[in-house]
């Protein structure tokens, strides 16, 4: 039953009845979820379509609980058959694996009574057409960039989901989310020295995609400005992080201050909270209820509401990411944070996070160094949640007197997000984007590794 054809009520009585069967199996609680989806994605390089594809797919799970046991099962077959039998073997599992403590659906205090709209669904769909035009002119303009010589391709893309959760605690909610997104990748200059880079967006509603040939061009103007890069030699000089950069700090974050991290005490901030971690007027917020969002949700995968909160306020960390499982560990109530799939339990996940803009712009930052690394490319995972410690490998731009010198590449940073945080400074020019954002970010004693 695909979401093109499955009503949301639909969905909640199927959950409903495969919840009351899990009931009368010997369950003593339990709760589904459910994910219809339809999605169309193109691919295409050098004018050639590549890959034209249309899917539907849906997926339930079930998860009961035999005292403090749980289990959890999925499916893609939702025939009565199918379900009865993923009901046996739910119960069968849950009654040998051992008791979690802290398992456990919300009490009814806790369950979620209204949603808000978010408006996170259009219900308008692309054709194919409409894609194969954006990834061209996307492709077309970047190519036409004088010094671009060659394209990795442009993708276009569009899907919408239905998402369905129901639990023997009462509650049951739906809604429906829907992106569409566009890309493209291209390379400047020939031989030994081409250099790439890309441009892309992604949105709820089509019409608020940025134009195609924007997108294109500056692809197109990115990988050009990348040409002959340079190698610097090691030092310790501030660092600008571009916001397509700056923007994975805040990942960094988030998954210090999840749930799980702090009860089993393995969070670098595991002793922060209250504390200051970032500079005096750093806000850093959580906003599942921003319009239209990428990220944006009326209530969590437990049935918890949603709301907007600052996960750091004025420089200090305020609150840890909790679903019901974690917040129990540390004593603590869920903040509404679940997120979870058909086959796994509940965890902490964020919503739009978003750093507050600071009060000086982009150029005012740069101006004041004299010699500095301005970042626009990150590579490498190289950070420890435990310690903090921070190394990647890194390209963008030289600072000289103020200004973007010439490129550089082959350059490793290092520190601690410790020191990270607290060294930060944010510009001005804050744009909600992708559900995780931040404005240009200053951050002084970085040590670059170079020649």
């Amino acid at each position: 039953m695909p979401v093109s054809t499955t009503s949301q009520s639909d969905v909640l009585n199927l959950l409903e009845d495969l919840i009351r069967k899990a009931k009368g199996a010997g369950a003593d609680a339990a709760d589904a979820v459910l994910f219809d989806s339809a999605s169309l994605s193109l691919s295409q390089r050098l004018g050639k379509t590549e890959k034209l594809e249309r899917s539907e797919s849906g997926d339930l799970g079930l998860r009961v609980f035999v005292g403090k046991r749980q289990a959890i099962v999925s499916s893609t077959d939702r025939s009565a058959k199918a379900l009865d039998e993923l009901v046996e073997r739910a119960v069968a599992m849950a009654r040998v694996v051992p008791e979690d403590p802290f398992t456990g659906l919300a009490d009814l205090d806790q369950l979620a009574r209204e949603f808000p709209d978010l408006d996170v669904l259009d219900l308008s769909e692309p054709t194919a057409e409409i894609l194969i035009e954006r990834a061209r002119i996307a492709e077309e303009t970047a190519l036409a960039v004088q010094g671009v010589t060659n394209s990795e391709g442009a993708d276009a893309s569009w899907s919408r989901s239905t998402i369905a959760i129901a639990a023997s605690n009462g509650f049951k909610g739906s809604y429906g989310v829907s992106r569409q997104s566009l890309s493209v990748s291209v390379l400047a200059g020939t031989g030994t020295g081409m250099e790439r880079d890309y441009d892309y967006d992604s949105k709820v509603y089509g019409a608020d995609l940025r134009d195609p040939a924007a997108i294109g061009r500056e692809a197109g103007e990115r990988s050009v400005r990348r040409l002959n890069p340079r190698r610097v030699k090691s030092c310790k000089v501030p660092v600008v992080f571009d916001p397509r950069a700056s923007r994975g700090i805040l990942g960094h974050l988030t998954g210090a201050i999840s749930g799980p991290s702090i009860a089993r005490g393995t969070s670098f901030l595991k002793d922060k909270m209250g504390q200051q971690i970032f500079a005096a007027g750093v806000t850093i917020v959580d906003d599942p209820h921003v319009k239209r969002g990428l990220r944006s949700r009326p209530f969590d995968a437990e049935g918890i509401a949603t709301s907007r909160r600052n996960l750091i306020e004025d420089g200090r960390l305020t609150t840890w990411l909790l679903d019901l499982r974690s917040s129990r560990q540390l004593g603590l109530s869920t903040t509404g944070h679940a997120a979870r799939g058909t086959s796994g339990p509940p965890g902490p996940a964020p919503a739009n996070v978003y750093m507050a803009p600071g009060t000086k712009s982009r150029d005012e930052l740069l101006a004041e160094i004299k010699d500095g690394f301005y970042v626009t490319e990150l590579m490498g995972m190289g950070v420890n949640g435990v310690t903090g410690d921070y190394s990647r490998g890194a390209a963008g731009y030289w600072i000289e007197n103020g200004q973007l010198a010439y490129p550089v590449n082959e350059l490793t940073i290092a520190g601690n997000l410790k020191d990270i945080f607290l060294n930060m400074e944010p510009a001005s020019d804050l744009e909600l984007r992708f559900g995780m954002d931040a404005p240009t970010v200053r951050i002084d004693g970085l040590t670059i590794a170079g020649i």
